[in-house]
């Protein structure tokens, strides 16, 4: 009689919860497979998950566009990123704190700073950074929903530009959009918050004449203002957001916009 061989019953592993935080000496999560970009820092835009991406529906209606089905080959600037997504680029960066700073300017208007202190990794040199970045809610970029909520969207939107612009992100976040138009908000006239700053200024302008909600789309404008001549200042191109506009600067974009 041949003798029968019997398979050896394997063993799963067992899952230890505190191993998927396990960073190596790099700083890097050991359980995760980064990308890297060519001079060797991490690719956190190729980071994001596909789930967490969508088309920018704002953006295509602007350009009368017809909205794509899916996320699949659109450029940064025709995508948005929802909150779920700018969290988990978070924890993969890894943070010792969130900080923020809120202050109701005035009606319908809430300012919010957002600070997030980042743990050491060698794109750091083994040293902890901060970094900051600061978003607005008015009545009027808000819905007749989310303006009851003002100090909570404020905070998101400054929590969302805080990740995206720390990690060169240049997908716009969700909850950065305007979320009034097409929204019929049920609000006096005289109770929605006009612009304060010249950049919430040169905001609305952009929003209302050009059909501009984000500032990766700022960002085409500011070129074509550069080809026609119109605005022209090399400090632009590095400028990460409409919060980087100095004061001066966006009065001088208010005047050529308006030519």
């Amino acid at each position: 009689m041949s003798a029968t061989k019997t398979a050896k019953k394997k063993t799963a592993k067992k899952f230890y919860g505190p191993d998927v935080y396990k960073r190596n000496e790099h700083g890097l999560l050991e359980n995760v497979d980064y990308v890297f970009n060519e001079d060797g820092s991490v690719d956190w835009r190729a980071m994001i998950k596909p789930e967490f991406l969508y088309p920018n529906k704002g953006w295509f209606d602007a350009r009368n566009k017809p909205l794509p089905t899916s996320p699949e080959g659109l450029d940064d600037k025709q995508l948005l990123i929802m909150l779920g997504g700018i969290k988990e680029l978070a924890r993969l960066r890894g943070f010792k704190s969130v900080n923020f700073d809120t202050d109701n300017v005035s009606d319908g208007h809430v300012k919010s700073t957002c600070h997030i202190h980042w743990i050491e990794n060698y794109e750091s040199s083994g040293s902890t950074i901060s970094y900051e970045d600061v978003a607005n809610a008015t009545l009027d970029n808000t819905d007749s929903f989310t303006s009851k909520f003002l100090e909570t969207i404020a905070c998101n939107r400054a929590f969302v530009r805080c990740v995206r612009n720390f990690l060169n992100i240049h997908i716009v976040g969700a909850d950065e959009i305007d979320k009034s138009k097409g929204a019929g908000q049920a609000v006096e006239a005289d109770a929605i918050a006009t612009p304060v700053t010249p950049v919430e200024l040169l905001m609305k302008t952009l929003r209302e004449k050009h059909g501009v909600d984000s500032f990766e789309s700022c960002k085409d404008v500011l070129r074509d203002l550069w080809k026609s001549e119109k605005y022209r200042n090399e400090e632009a191109k590095i400028w990460g957001s409409f919060s980087d506009i100095p004061a001066k600067e966006a009065r001088k974009l208010i005047v050529a916009l308006n030519k």
